[in-house]
């Protein structure tokens, strides 16, 4: 090879310098005209202390055995706080082996938790959860899990009301589309730049920032309805409204009533796209409960000016607007609701399928979002068939641990929780992305043995029983092949293998030769002959499409290729609109079901069958002294979730060692707090300490952390300033089950004598 290296992540693609067998600088791709600085984050942790060298089993599971980890109820476990021994790989992968065989024979596949979720590498065959399941899948199977911590309950909800959930993502209106015909964005939850950093499997070129300035730059107003003013990017003008959180599906209604009530919906849309708008008028006049939605009712909620709601309504009607819905909106208590309700706002707009204007999902929440691209069907490591009914919405899985034997509603059926013996985790860190984690840190005593596939000392490997070393992206070879984004790219093995690391498709082959499964899970192919094949077979459904890729000689010589731009931009449902009888949705009545029979057949009091209000669990409205500040976890700037969290990029952003706080200076001086102080974040479920940090581009009562710090538990605190310790375990709803991050109330306070963060020093090792 005479190019230099390239590898390829979720935050952006990069040429690799080494020089004396380390890794000395990542330049990003020449194409990208907003590079990421994550990526930066990688520099120095390819061998640092915190790596794992070697296979380690915690000493209280390797002295007593598996049963000795699951303690009465109440009591705690040794996990997260135990040593390890270092063992080497054969009789690791013997124990492992032996006790899959023991909880397989006593306790059946479903025992099993593949709680692997997503993120771990932008490479289309090293895919962390992709070998994890097929190879449980070649024992018999496993417990899964169904949708996203991003956007779970827009999962559920939107193929009631629009018939496809994945259109709404992947057929976006692009930016190009916007420009020169969007006159008014309206953003819910804002265009955070911070999220557009990255894209799952793999990111060749950062275009949010250029497409929202190429809007304003044709005449675009927006509006950033959100508690924070930086959640639109510097530059752009913007108004700036802040409900308070938890509450937009109020700030919608009310916009929808002046629609209504002023006859500026679009009623013939509405008669040919769409069924339910009669129900949801009734509603919206307070037929049924004597409470009609105006802009007052909506002001007293949200503490935005019914004359402002007014404006903005009759502004939406009287432009071309775009209604976009940031993910983190699902996230909260009752989250179906505000992406119902505004799918239902932009029906009675009329605009849908125009270009423009219509509905959109999670602009800026990802780079791919919005971007003009062909959807060609590449090819994946295949995972074959889960004999094993049994599966969770995926932020049940606390309540699944401590429940065996319990269950949840779950979009109109009941799902039973089995008795969970068995937790591998390849990919993913439960220990950041879930609520409430001193709940879930006593659930995770339950299981007799947990397995991680982990390449650091992060939070996961140290609540594990069995932690299996594997490889980072620089050091195995595989290719970013994505629909998401149309950047080909291939990933070189830049460095070899630290220490003992293997990949885990090695790992599972190494575990399926001993289970007796190698054939079936490799199916005769090394690692680099599935790459070969994944690509050569991604080729041959491209060309089926009018698509040609480069041949794979060529494509190794050059490192990257680009997929040709579609010939005209994508427009949301254009040919739904061009043809509603010959284009149908796939919902029940082929319309947009503003109102939908099947979801009010479900006689859910906390999601009715039409965009609702339902009062969060925990918001201003119900706040007490005892917490009377709304947090909002955001995603973070300088890592992707809490990848890279121990790197030189994360660490620069803290305060003192810890994750920032942002909070109004109105809210500190009340609290005599001042700029860069550490403080105690706290409620009923825990506490957490962050460095302080004050702006008057924040809402008064609210306060931002982001997510990602490494969770470093000292009894019910997080001393290194993790969120989710403070953030409620609960679903959104009976309908969806998603997770409520952002429906959290906490209190303030000063803390000069916070204990030190820990988390950053490699656990107690023994060989």
């Amino acid at each position: 090879m005479t190019r230099p290296a390239l590898t390829n992540s979720h935050w952006g693609s990069y040429w690799v310098e080494v020089e004396n067998g380390r890794l000395k600088a990542l330049r990003p791709l020449e194409t990208d005209p907003d590079p990421s600085p994550i990526g930066q984050g990688m520099v120095g942790l390819l061998d640092d202390p915190l790596r794992i060298a070697r296979p380690a089993i915690r000493r209280g599971w390797l002295d007593h055995g598996p049963l000795s980890a699951r303690p009465a109820p109440g009591h705690g476990t040794d996990r997260g706080a135990d040593a390890f021994v270092e063992v080497g790989w054969d009789e690791a992968l013997d124990m492992l082996a032996q006790e899959l065989t023991r909880v397989r024979r006593d306790h059946g596949n479903q025992a099993i938790y593949a709680g692997s979720y997503g993120w771990a590498s932008a490479g289309r065959f090293h895919h962390a959860q992709g070998q994890l399941k097929r190879f449980l899948n070649c024992i018999g199977g496993y417990t899964g899990s169904v949708n996203t911590y991003s956007f779970a309950a827009a999962e559920v909800i939107v193929p009631h009301v629009l018939g496809d959930f994945r259109g709404l993502l992947d057929r976006a209106t692009s930016w190009s589309a916007l420009e020169g015909s969007c006159e008014l964005f309206v953003a819910f939850g804002g265009l955070p730049l911070r999220n557009a950093q990255i894209s799952q499997g793999g990111t060749g070129a950062h275009v949010v920032r250029d497409g929202i300035a190429a809007l304003h730059r044709a005449g675009c107003q927006f509006v950033n309805v959100s508690p924070m003013r930086s959640d639109m990017p510097e530059g752009i003008p913007a108004q700036w409204l802040a409900p308070r959180p938890s509450t937009d599906a109020a700030l919608m209604l009310g916009l929808a009533h002046v629609l209504m009530d002023e006859g500026l919906a679009d009623r013939a849309f509405l008669d040919r796209y769409t069924v339910g708008y009669d129900s949801f008028a009734a509603y919206l006049r307070g037929e049924g409960d004597g409470v009609a939605k105006t802009p007052d009712w909506a002001a007293a909620i949200c503490d935005i000016p019914a004359e402002e709601i007014r404006s903005l309504a009759r502004r939406m009607a009287a432009h071309r607007t775009m209604i976009a819905i940031a993910y983190s909106l699902t996230r909260q208590d009752h989250g179906e609701q505000p992406l119902w309700a505004a799918i239902a706002l932009a029906a009675m707009l009329g605009q849908i399928g125009l270009p423009g204007g219509g509905i959109g999902f999670g602009y800026a929440a990802m780079n791919n979002n919005g971007l003009d691209r062909r959807l060609v069907p590449f090819a994946a490591l295949p995972q074959g068939v889960n004999p094993v009914s049994h599966y969770i919405p995926v932020a049940r899985i606390t309540d699944l641990l401590d429940n065996p034997g319990g269950g949840c509603a779950y979009d109109g059926r009941w799902l039973e929780y089995p008795d969970i013996r068995l937790v591998w985790w390849a990919g993913g860190n439960p220990f950041h992305h879930h609520q409430d984690l001193n709940r879930l840190r006593r659930a995770w005593a339950r299981p007799d043995t947990v397995v991680a596939n982990e390449w650091c000392w992060n939070s996961l490997a140290r609540h594990a029983d069995i932690v299996l070393p594997c490889t980072t992206t620089l050091e195995r070879a595989d290719i970013a092949l994505s629909a998401k984004d149309p950047h080909i790219t291939v990933m070189d093995a830049a460095l070899p293998p630290y220490s003992e690391a293997r990949d885990d498709h090695e790992i599972f082959r190494m575990l399926a030769a001993r289970m007796g499964v190698e054939e079936a899970f490799t199916e005769g192919r090394s690692a680099a002959e599935w790459v070969r094949h994944l690509y050569d077979s991604s080729r041959e459904a491209a060309a089926r499409g009018g698509v040609t890729l480069p041949d794979w000689d060529t494509l190794q010589t050059q490192g990257w290729a680009r997929l040709p731009t579609p010939d005209r931009p994508t427009i949301l449902m254009e040919s739904f609109r061009a043809d509603p009888e010959a284009r149908p949705l796939k919902t029940p009545s082929g319309r947009i079901e503003i109102a939908s029979a099947t979801v009010a057949g479900f006689n859910l009091d906390d999601c009715p069958g039409h965009p609702a209000w339902r009062e969060p669990l925990e918001w201003l409205g119900n706040a007490t002294p005892e917490a009377p500040l709304h947090l909002i976890s955001t995603q973070p700037a300088t890592k992707l979730h809490s990848q890279l969290d121990h790197g030189p990029i994360s660490r620069a952003a803290r305060i003192d060692g810890r994750e920032a706080l942002t909070m109004h200076p109105t809210d500190a001086g009340a609290r005599s707090l001042k700029d860069g102080d550490t403080v105690r974040v706290h409620n009923t479920r825990g506490t957490t300490y962050a460095g302080l940090r004050l702006t008057d581009e924040i809402r008064p009562g609210v306060v931002q952390m982001s997510t990602g710090a490494w969770y470093d538990p000292d009894g019910p605190a997080c001393r290194h300033g993790n969120p989710n310790t403070l953030t409620p375990d609960k679903g959104t709803s009976s309908l969806a089950q998603g997770p409520i991050a952002h429906s959290c109330l906490v209190e303030v306070s000063a803390a000069p004598d916070a204990p030190v963060p820990q988390i950053l020093r490699p656990p107690v090792l023994h060989r």
